[in-house]
Order: structure tokens, then sequence, then C-alpha cells
């Protein structure tokens, strides 16, 4: 299978190409092929001709597709269609993900894949619509991934780092941290996401459509904090705190988990939270030495 990947220096795109072990990979730079461009597309898929077409990138900065919604949708939405529709007259599977921002959190349960959406923030409703462009322009070649709250080991360096490496830069200087308490999660390592990535492009029985991909479980965000103290063995003083689902002005969903229930009816499942998070840990940090 030859994959064409679409953002390699992210968090998730880079563990593709670590976690690839089978197939012909080819990840060009973004300026060889800018999903921006239909031309950029097109030449890029003629080219490379690959069986696979996966695309990670993503304008994923909360605040900034509410202030710019205009980047929001070019980058989330129009770019998905577009590559999805190549990839489809090119007779390759396109493969893109999408987010559990694109639930209002009302549920108050795992979200399945068949749950109706209702995203409450800019950033939502452009993976919502993405979603929706891509599987109108190819609905028989498309695949599309759901997760929440990634971190890996290329540590998310367009936003400064993830979310552990912050809280444990945070509980080096010893102030007492607030952290939300409100918001429930399935924070999910991009090891994991990869790897159960490359099984279901793998498995004989896969369709197309939406999947749920997330370690197992859910947390808040204070609990998720709370635990990567404990691991680390630091002793930063935390607060929950609950904000109603604010981001400043900006609404969340205050319950976000998600529920693998199609993966899982292959065969297909990532490790509890918990796991991930120490074995992220252990692979990037030395533990107890603080």
């Amino acid at each position: 299978m030859k994959i064409l990947l679409i953002g390699k220096t992210g968090q998730l795109g880079a563990d593709i190409a670590r976690n690839n072990k089978h197939h012909e990979l080819t990840a060009p730079d973004r300026s060889v092929l800018d999903i921006r461009s239909r031309e950029s597309i097109d030449a890029a898929l003629d080219d490379h001709r690959p069986d696979v077409v996966i695309n990670t990138a993503a304008l994923e900065d909360v605040p900034l597709c509410e202030a710019d919604p205009a980047s929001a949708f070019a980058v989330n939405c129009t770019a998905a269609r577009d590559l999805a529709g190549a990839s489809n007259r090119f007779g390759a599977l396109f493969v893109g993900f999408s987010t559990d921002y694109v639930f209002d959190g009302e549920k108050k349960a795992p979200y399945l894949e068949d749950d109706k959406p209702s995203p409450v923030q800019m950033y939502g409703i452009s993976r919502l619509a993405g979603e929706f462009a891509a599987l109108s322009a190819a609905p028989l070649n498309t695949i599309l991934v759901r997760t929440c709250g990634l971190y890996g080991r290329t540590r998310g360096r367009s936003k400064g780092g993830n979310f552990i490496d912050k809280r444990i830069e945070e509980a080096r200087s010893q102030e007492p941290l607030e952290m939300g308490g409100d918001q429930i999660v399935s924070p999910t390592y991009t090891n994991d996401l990869s790897k159960a990535l490359l099984q279901l492009l793998d498995h004989p029985l896969r369709a197309p459509g939406v999947y749920h991909l997330v370690n197992e479980g859910k947390c808040s965000w204070y609990e998720f904090t709370l635990a990567i103290y404990e691991i680390m063995g630091l002793t930063a003083v935390i607060k929950p705190v609950d904000r109603s689902g604010k981001s400043g002005d900006i609404s969340r969903p205050l319950y976000s988990a998600l529920a693998n229930t199609k993966a899982r009816s292959l065969g297909i499942t990532l490790p509890p939270w918990r796991n991930a998070l120490e074995r992220y840990l252990l692979d990037n940090y030395e533990l107890h030495k603080w």
C-alpha cells in the first residue's frame, strides 16, 4: 500500500510515519503540497499515485478559529473537501481527522459515531463542515476519525508544547495551579492513535464513514493533571475550578468523551488513558527526580 501523508511534522503525523512498518509512505513538505491549493493537491496525487491519502493537517487553535473563521473553514473544511475529491478521482482512499468538539457535551455519556453533532464554537463548526464536505465529495472512499485531547512525542511545537509538557513546566514554578474540573474528555496519545489507524487501514472489513479512536476511559483535565503530577512525583498545588465550559468567551463542550464502537467491532482498541499517560511520561521524562 502506498500512503501519502500530509502533516508529518505534527504530533499525529510524526507518529503515523514512525509506526508505519509495512507500507510505502511519502510525506511531502508544505512547500510541495499546499492543501489550500487544488492544483497542488492534484499535482501531488498525480506524481505519487497513492492508495491512501492521510491528512493530519488542521487549524486547531480554538481562539484563532473564532477570530478568523475564514481561515478555519479554508483549512478544516474546504481543504478536506478538495483532498477527498482528488483522492476519489485518483482512486485513493481519503483519511481525515475530526474532533470531539463537533458535539455540544449535553449527552453526559461517551459519544457514539452516529450521535447527532452540535458544535458550540467555530472550531467545532469548521471541523464538522469538513466531515460533511469530505463525505459528500467521496462517500465510498472516505474515512473520518474523530479523536480527543491529543498529545505526542513531537510535543505540539506549533502550540508551544502539548498539554502535559505545559503542566510540567507550570509545576516547576511551584505556583498554585487552577485546572478545569468541569470538562470531561478522553485524552489520547498519538502513538496509540497512529497504531490503531494503521490497524484500521489494514483491516479487511473496514468500511467508509466516521470512526472514533481515543484512549479508553474519561477524566476531567483536573484529574488528568493530578495523574501527571502523581506519576512524575511532583508536589505542585492544584485546585479544580468550574468554568462552565468557557474559555474566555469561547464555549467548549462540558462532556466530550468518545466511545470507540465501530473500531472495537473490528477488534481495534486503544489502551486506557492512564496507561497511555504513564508510557508517554516514561518515554519522555526522567521520572521521580524532580
